[in-house]
């Protein structure tokens, strides 16, 4: 499997010949879901679902589909009749060749005033997990962790402790376009030391074998 980092939260997962994008939203690169063969999606804000950019991947692709949660999917599904389906947590499914497993259910608590919206994580192949908005831990083992580095809903002890509850054997940034260059030495460091598993992050364009 090629994982490929696109900015901010959006990934691209390549095998067989099929490609599949994970939250290509408005921080991403404008054509990052073009050519997906399957596109997830895990909550509705805005830096991990763009509405116009996903329309023209589905559209530039008539044999794409979407899985998403149901508040996303109302959105763009009657435009798509067919090719969009909404998951929750505990649902599995194959998509572009890839199995996926559905976990969680909620975004993270961002403030208590804040209403909570509905949040997915997807686990692909048994292997990456991608959580979204949430620190959702998969009840089985993880190879490599997306990891929401930078967030106005968590600060990095939690991230650190996320890292050890999920145990993988590779955590890689994500969710880190509003982290600054100058921030980075120190994040690494201490989720390096701190979190107990191999930990490294791609530069936004940049691919790793896993």
């Amino acid at each position: 499997m090629k994982l490929t980092k696109k900015t901010h939260a959006c990934i691209r997962l390549e095998k067989g010949g099929q490609t599949l994008v994970i939250d290509p939203g408005s921080f991403s690169e404008e054509d990052a879901a073009l050519g997906a063969d399957a596109v997830l999606i895990t909550h509705e804000h805005l830096d991990h679902f763009n509405e116009d950019r996903l329309r023209a991947a589905l559209d530039a692709n008539p044999a794409a589909e979407l899985w998403t949660t149901r508040s996303v999917a109302d959105q763009v599904s009657a435009a798509f009749p067919g090719r969009v389906h909404a998951v929750g947590h505990g649902d599995t499914f194959s998509a572009a060749g890839f199995d996926v497993q559905v976990y969680g259910e909620l975004h993270a608590v961002i403030h208590p005033d804040i209403p909570r919206i509905t949040n997915v994580g997807f686990l692909v192949d048994g292997s990456v997990f991608h959580p979204g908005d949430a620190l959702t831990v998969p009840d089985q083992q993880v190879e490599t962790l997306m990891l929401p580095v930078h967030a106005p809903w968590n600060k990095i002890s939690e991230v650190i402790d996320y890292v050890r509850e999920v145990n993988p054997r590779r955590a890689i940034d994500i969710h880190d376009v509003l982290l600054k260059e100058l921030a980075r030495p120190m994040y690494d460091m201490q989720i390096g030391n701190l979190g107990g598993a191999e930990h490294g992050r791609l530069a936004p364009g940049a691919s790793t074998d896993l």
